[in-house]
């Protein structure tokens, strides 16, 4: 696979232009914390009012909503598990949220698709883990499938930029 396909920044996920970014929801989709709170900010209220109308979102899915005051066309919501210790299919729940995120950026005819570190902040997935399972789900997926000209992962936090920066390495090398 070509290298080219996967970006790793650090930054703000807010910022970006890529044609869809992903929400690390909670399942009202109602907004929250963290990249969560940011993206309902930069968006605008139009984003909370579109959310409503969805009915929440179960662990392991994704909605697509307007990307509305961002510089995105969509916003694609997921939620990630929350970290039990691994025993309740946390890393099922996890991949999930990545390759359906990934399905309906193909749906919606998107070329680019940028991630947060799902379920890594306040749900408190081990990051090292959570980086393997996200980034072994998007390149699956683009084994398979040729719509998708980019994937970025966005991480925040040196931390994790640190990680993926070594399973990014290794997944192309």
């Amino acid at each position: 696979m070509e290298p080219s396909r996967i970006q790793l920044i650090r930054g703000d996920i807010t910022l970006l232009k890529d044609d869809v970014i992903v929400n690390a929801a909670n399942s009202s989709l109602l907004g929250g914390n963290g990249v969560d709170g940011a993206i309902h900010r930069a968006a605008g209220p139009k984003l909370l009012e579109e959310c409503r109308t969805l009915g929440g979102c179960p662990t392991g899915q994704a909605r697509i909503t307007g990307g509305y005051e961002l510089k995105v066309k969509y916003v694609i919501h997921t939620v990630g598990p929350v970290w039990q210790g691994g025993k309740t299919g946390e890393a099922e729940k996890l991949a999930s949220c990545y390759i359906q995120s990934l399905l309906l950026a193909v749906k919606h005819h998107c070329r680019t698709i940028a991630f947060p570190n799902i379920s890594t902040g306040v749900y408190g997935y081990p990051k090292l883990e959570a980086g393997r399972i996200a980034v072994n789900a998007v390149q699956s997926f683009l084994k398979t499938n040729s719509n998708l000209q980019k994937v970025t992962f966005c991480c925040f936090d040196y931390e994790n930029y640190a990680i993926y920066t070594i399973l990014v390495t290794n997944e192309n090398s």
